[in-house]
């Protein structure tokens, strides 16, 4: 399958093109950036075609896979779609509900075949894990904390759009992507934004009868970084285990599912509609930061 990068910052560098370039059933057939320079860069490090022109590219492949910021990727994935383009997106799948329904709709209207990029949920270890505890019963409680230091140290990911966005929508997305398969869809939301920089707390209620806590933030002290999910139930104590694969190793598999989603006509459980669903409950969260009423599906 030819496949074509959007996109040419560090997340694109450090994970998109090597795992592209080093993918045995992709043929990584070129860059497109909005910085025509940054593409020819990237695409001359990995020996592919540079291209000025997107609608170029996308007429020159079969698939996408997209490493830019969600309003920007929306946007290119609608028009992608439409050329027809299967989709590898990143996450959060778009800024507002309203550009995230328009890429569920022009891939379904294409027919073209999605993933969306949850790190966790091509790791190994925690993938077999999510899939062990969504078999589980009697669900109480879980305890989410996905802590970055972005803002805290010299990341190359303290990217505009995070300063925008904030903890919520960057590790938000991972969070969710865990919980909602295990303890289902989420019906009632409230939070609060307390503590330093951007950290925020939500708590949901799951439709399977559990609740669940999130402590989100990009402003944590380097030492205090990292993600842990707990889980308490009838079952006892439930800890998702470290994804030490990398990026790039988790990257491939997400390529390998978009792969088996066009081979079998089979939507992945990480397509662009449950990336929708991600985003309106990050909506939902964020309205009621911004001084909403607790929210009640």
């Amino acid at each position: 399958m030819r496949i074509g990068l959007l996109g040419t910052g560090p997340w694109a560098q450090i994970a998109h093109a090597p795992a592209l370039g080093g993918h045995d059933e992709l043929d990584f057939a070129g860059v497109w950036g909005r910085r025509p320079e940054a593409a020819k860069e990237l695409a001359e490090r990995h020996g592919v075609r540079a291209y000025d022109d997107i609608d170029a590219l996308l007429a020159d492949v079969d698939a996408v896979a997209v490493a830019l910021p969600p309003q920007v990727q929306a946007e290119l994935a609608v028009r992608a779609a439409r050329a027809g383009c299967h989709l590898l997106l990143d996450k959060p799948l778009a800024p507002t509900v309203e550009q995230g329904r328009a890429v569920v709709e022009a891939a379904d209207a294409a027919g073209v075949a999605s993933v969306v990029f949850f790190t966790t949920r091509f790791q190994p270890g925690p993938q077999d894990w999510i899939a062990e505890q969504a078999a589980v019963s009697g669900w109480f409680t879980a305890r989410a904390q996905w802590l970055g230091a972005v803002f805290t140290s010299e990341s190359p990911f303290a990217t505009p759009w995070r300063r925008e966005k904030g903890a919520l929508w960057d590790v938000g997305p991972h969070a969710l992507s865990v919980l909602l398969p295990v303890l289902g869809d989420v019906r009632q939301v409230t939070a609060a934004a307390y503590g330093p920089g951007d950290t925020v707390y939500a708590v949901l209620d799951h439709d399977r009868g559990a609740s669940s806590t999130l402590t989100l933030s990009l402003t944590a002290p380097p030492a205090a970084a990292g993600a842990a999910v707990e889980l308490r139930g009838e079952a006892g104590v439930a800890v998702l285990p470290e994804g030490d694969d990398g990026a790039v190793r988790a990257l491939k598999r997400a390529a390998d599912a978009l792969l088996a989603a066009v081979r079998t006509g089979r939507p992945h459980p990480c397509d662009a509609s449950f990336g929708l669903r991600v985003t309106e409950i990050l909506t939902e969260v964020q309205e009621v930061l911004d001084g909403g009423a607790p929210r009640v599906r």
